[in-house]
């Protein structure tokens, strides 16, 4: 009989703190007389005065002997198919005279291959969320969920929760070899149950929330939550092939905005919020009765404080529980997709918050973050920054990427601040940076991570989005990582957002002095994939919402208002607007307040919103608006330098150059009844937009009749139409005959 001195610390396993507990407890072959194999079973149960091991097969129960006060035991007995299997059951006496009983969680063998760690090890593990986190396994027959978490510099980690009394001694994790992984299976556990890891590292225990977790509890609680990804039932089959098969870059895009928190308030719940599945009928009704293409939504992973809108992020694989679970989510998804709209969330591998509960310094070392907070912190927002060399980090965030596609079947990621991610000193002053190895600014492990992201997920998933938000002159962020580029779909133009915003908000009489500012965009407007943006960035922190931006009176106010979309929808490049701005919303975005939806009492306020539907509807019916956007063939000037007028004109071209519309803006309040304008073609001519039609609540300065071009030279081209130019505002004319 072995003696407990020579089975290994076992004074670890009593404090809870054990790094392999399966070496001691669990089933163990001793050796025997004969052809008769035995085993040794062990099991620490804490507080227990009695346990017996329970043979289903044959009923029979066996007293197991205390071999510690501690309340661990051990019992002598055959090395059967039964013991080797874990499918023995221990009985203790759960209280009130009552039986409990359960499999030993240190009877089931590892749920990771030698392949599985050696790819973790080299970051190459692109389906790691398939082990890593809690997943619902059945084990030889035995139903229960499999834990892993990367702990490398823990002394031990537990699972806890409310189905062990948050007692670190009942469920002690293994350490998988040298790589850091900690596992361990606990039968009996089904999806709901909540859970945290007890991290033990060098001077305290720490519990953690999982940063592989599928749920969470609603905040402020933050326990991890099991659960079952399999149970929706998907409806999109026909989208998701479509998807794969088509240029996304030649399609119409109109994206939609949206703070799901704070589109609509539901003033019977609490905080206000309304459940994924209701979002999806609304904003599906609402987002088709305005023609969008796509909905945008503001993070929607797991994070502690609200007010952060979801960019500090604790739970990366953890869709928000203050909307619902992840299966409401994925109706939410699938529902849009049945519908013809495409789902796009905000993604934040630039950095997380520091609250104890989440990644940060995870096992009690500076894991997921740099060490040194030169690297590792962001002095803007009082935040951490990934360490992107480092394997397993890198494989995590890439594997969230691909687990949002897979798992979620989302059609693209926007990814917030990658101008923080490209540059080691983003916004640090003086010395307070660290340059690379090259002693440049660069941060080349952040372009590696970024590259090696927008590989995989357009290798593995095609037809998916990858969209830059990134605010400097980098070259290349929309370009192959085969042509020296970073890989993205698209790039956010920040630039012509603040061009064209700094000269809308001049008061029209100034704006001649200004035209540069307008027509500038068009210099670069082909060297990246643009998104055109106007967010919420745009109307946060005392910006004023974009209406309150707009110079004049009241008429004027949206008059540009009109103007400033109307010539956004006519501009090369896709297309975004944050929720509010298609009803011109007066007040700032307050995300405690929701939406003015109110103002839609008013015709102006109407108008606006029919504006929105109606150059969306455009957008989509006219080629020459969306397929060739991001190359210098869909474009032509046909006056940029009328700046004493303050009025521009151009053509936009389909891949059919044939296919085309004229477009001129007009910046100036004045309107012209007999303006000129030079025409590629000759042919009749017909107006099929003005932002000065009544509809949208302007003067109706519009064009009824049909024009022939007439012979005569004008803008550099043989031939010219005359037609009225309404204040403020734009006019899209298309040849309807030769």
């Amino acid at each position: 009989m072995h003696t407990i001195g020579s089975l290994g610390k076992i004074t670890d396993i009593i404090d809870g703190c054990s790094d392999n507990p399966s070496r001691f407890l669990g089933p163990h072959p001793v050796e025997g007389s004969g052809n008769h194999k035995s085993a040794a079973v062990r099991a620490y149960l804490p507080g227990k005065e009695q346990a017996w091991l329970f043979h289903p097969g044959h009923g029979q129960s066996t007293p197991m002997k205390m071999i510690h006060p501690a309340g661990l035991f051990e019992v002598m007995c055959p090395m059967d198919g039964v013991t080797e299997k874990g499918q023995y059951q221990l009985r203790v006496d759960g209280g009130s005279g009552q039986m409990k009983t359960l499999h030993d969680p240190y009877a089931f063998p590892s749920y990771f291959t030698g392949f599985d760690l050696h790819l973790l090890g080299e970051g190459k593990h692109w389906n790691s969320y398939d082990k890593m986190g809690a997943h619902l396994r059945t084990v030889n027959g035995v139903s229960g969920v499999n834990f892993a978490v990367w702990a490398p510099n823990a002394k031990a980690v537990s699972v806890v929760g409310d189905f062990n009394d948050w007692d670190a001694r009942s469920h002690q994790m293994n350490r998988i070899g040298s790589s850091g992984i900690w596992e361990l299976f606990i039968p009996g556990m089904a999806a709901g149950e909540k859970y945290k890891y007890r991290v033990r590292q060098a001077d305290r225990a720490v519990d953690k929330c999982d940063p592989y977790g599928f749920a969470a509890e609603m905040p402020p609680r933050t326990a991890s939550v099991v659960a079952d990804l399999t149970t929706h039932k998907w409806n999109d089959q026909a989208w998701m092939e479509q998807r794969a098969n088509e240029d996304q870059l030649a399609k119409p895009m109109s994206v939609y905005e949206v703070h799901l928190g704070s589109w609509q308030r539901n003033l019977e719940e609490e905080h206000g919020w309304f459940n994924y599945r209701y979002l999806a009928h609304e904003l599906v009704k609402y987002c088709k009765a305005q023609n969008h293409t796509h909905i945008e939504l503001m993070p929607v992973s797991e994070h502690p404080f609200t007010g952060s809108w979801g960019y500090q992020t604790v739970g990366y694989y953890a869709i928000t529980s203050r909307y619902g679970t992840p299966e409401d989510f994925m109706y939410f998804v699938d529902y849009c997709h049945q519908n013809g709209l495409a789902v796009i969330l905000d993604w934040v591998p630039a950095h997380f918050p520091k609250d104890d509960h989440g990644l940060r310094r995870f096992d009690g070392s500076a894991l997921y973050e740099h060490d040194d907070p030169r690297r590792g912190e962001h002095p803007d927002w009082g935040t951490l920054i990934f360490n992107y060399g480092r394997n397993e980090v890198r494989n995590f965030l890439v594997s969230n990427a691909l687990f949002l596609f897979d798992k979620y079947h989302i059609d693209g990621l926007r990814v917030d601040a990658v101008a923080s991610m490209l540059y080691l000193d983003y916004s640090r002053e003086g010395d307070n940076w660290l340059p690379n190895e090259y002693g440049g600014r660069e941060n080349l492990e952040a372009i590696g991570f970024l590259k090696e992201f927008n590989e995989q997920s357009h290798l593995q998933h095609p037809g998916v989005l990858t969209i830059a938000e990134e605010s400097t002159a980098w070259g290349g962020v929309s370009r192959p990582t085969f042509d020296g580029g970073l890989g993205f779909s698209m790039k956010w133009n920040m630039g012509w957002m603040n061009d064209t915003l700094r000269y809308m908000r001049k008061d029209p009489i100034y704006r001649k002095h200004h035209h540069g500012e307008l027509t500038f965009s068009l210099i670069y407007a082909f060297t990246e994939n643009f998104v055109l943006p106007l967010s919420h960035d745009e109307v946060v922190h005392g910006k004023g919402a974009l209406l309150d931006q707009m110079p004049g009176d009241m008429w004027q106010r949206f008059a540009n208002l009109r103007l400033l979309y109307s010539y956004m929808w006519t501009h090369p490049g896709k297309k975004l607007i944050f929720m509010g701005d298609e009803i011109a919303q007066w007040n700032e975005w307050n995300l405690e307040a929701g939406l003015q939806w109110d103002l839609l009492e008013w015709e102006s306020h109407q108008g606006m919103q029919k504006l929105i539907s109606d150059l969306n509807a455009m957008l989509v019916h006219e080629p020459a608006l969306h397929e060739v956007d991001f190359e210098g063939s869909g474009f032509d000037w046909i006056d940029c330098n009328d700046w004493q007028n303050s009025t521009i004109s151009y053509v936009r071209k389909g891949k059919n150059p044939e296919d085309f519309v004229v477009v001129v803006c007009n910046f100036t309040p004045n309107s012209r009844e007999d303006y000129r304008m030079g025409v590629p073609m000759p042919g009749v001519y017909k107006e099929v937009f003005n932002s000065d039609n009544a509809r949208y609540a302007g003067s109706d300065v519009i064009n009824t009749d049909e024009f022939h071009s007439d012979n005569i030279a004008w803008n550099g081209r043989e031939q010219s139409i005359q037609f009225r130019l309404p204040p403020l505002a734009t006019v899209v004319l298309k040849r309807v005959s030769q």
